[in-house]
């Protein structure tokens, strides 16, 4: 699915607002952050706060945010000298003042009622946390972070074969955000702070619900050398994951550390033989980085 491209309007009609829930979207102040608030702008309903959290050094970013304060939105501009996405997200939490948050990226792009389809599911089920579809956008578009299923699933354990919690698509209440604490800031989790967040909601019995419907769409805009360094990330913050529980006592940890391990040079054999470069890419980075990245998290020790 491919998104057109549009800028943060200068005036647009006002919207119902949605008191009881905040947006949280964590930037390095890409260009494409424009791009991504219109979107929210232009959705069914607003949210009774918008909060940026920016690690970068942009102005737009500040210029963005007081074009969403024009237009009638309550919209904070947090700059961070901090790095990370878990950085980003908690300094957002920290922030919220409504019962419920939503958070994305600002390289998603919200479809019109997302917002009032997650803070529907949330204002229905305030213990669970609402997660949804991710679909690939742009005109050269690649299944780059895509989750595109349309079954409704709910998980109230951890699973072998998924990590549920799409961190660029969720929203949660924030009595539950102080059950789970915040996101992991560990530099072994940098890109696997999802993975992590989830696995300890679930180990609290908190549910995940992925619907469907509450939808963005994820804007490729790395190149192919940009995506492959990005796997090699994404494998050695898996691995760090890995080696913070792997003895935890959880049978599913060993058991899916085992499995990417064996997976990442099968991938990659795949790839060579298909021609596939994003295979191949993906496939080196779970066998060249995954194991390195168990170590580092096998040193933080055991979790708490």
């Amino acid at each position: 699915m491919s998104a057109q491209p549009r800028q943060l309007a200068a005036r647009v009609e006002a919207r119902p607002i949605l008191e009881d829930i905040t947006v949280v979207i964590p930037t390095l102040g890409r260009p494409i952050l424009g791009e991504s608030l219109s979107w929210l702008v232009a959705g069914s309903a607003w949210p009774g706060a918008v909060i940026i959290v920016d690690q970068g050094a942009r102005p737009d970013v500040a210029a963005w945010v007081e074009r969403l304060q024009i237009l009638g939105l309550i919209a904070q501009h947090l700059p961070s000298i901090q790095r990370g996405r878990s950085a980003g997200v908690n300094r957002g939490l920290e922030r919220v003042r409504t019962r419920f948050v939503a958070v994305t990226d600002d390289d998603c792009f919200v479809t019109a009622d997302w917002l009032q389809g997650m803070t529907g599911h949330l204002r229905r089920w305030p213990e669970a946390i609402i997660t949804g579809r991710v679909e690939a956008a742009g005109d050269d578009a690649v299944e780059f972070c895509a989750v595109t299923s349309t079954t409704p699933t709910v998980y109230r354990r951890p699973q072998l074969r998924v990590h549920p919690l799409i961190g660029g698509n969720m929203g949660v209440s924030i009595a539950t955000v102080e059950r789970i604490g915040l996101f992991d800031e560990h530099p072994s989790l940098r890109s696997a702070e999802d993975s992590d967040w989830g696995y300890r909601a679930l180990r609290l019995g908190i549910p995940i619900a992925y619907m469907p419907e509450v939808a963005v769409r994820h804007y490729d805009w790395r190149t192919p050398g940009q995506r492959a360094a990005r796997y090699r990330e994404y494998a050695r913050s898996q691995g760090g994951f890995y080696g913070k529980y792997l003895f935890s006592g959880d049978w599913l940890i060993p058991l899916q550390a085992g499995r990417d391990l064996v997976r990442g040079p099968i991938r990659w054999l795949r790839g060579l033989a298909q021609g596939d470069q994003d295979m191949i890419a993906r496939g080196r980075a779970d066998a060249l980085d995954l194991l390195p990245g168990i170590i580092a998290g096998l040193q933080r020790g055991r979790p708490r």
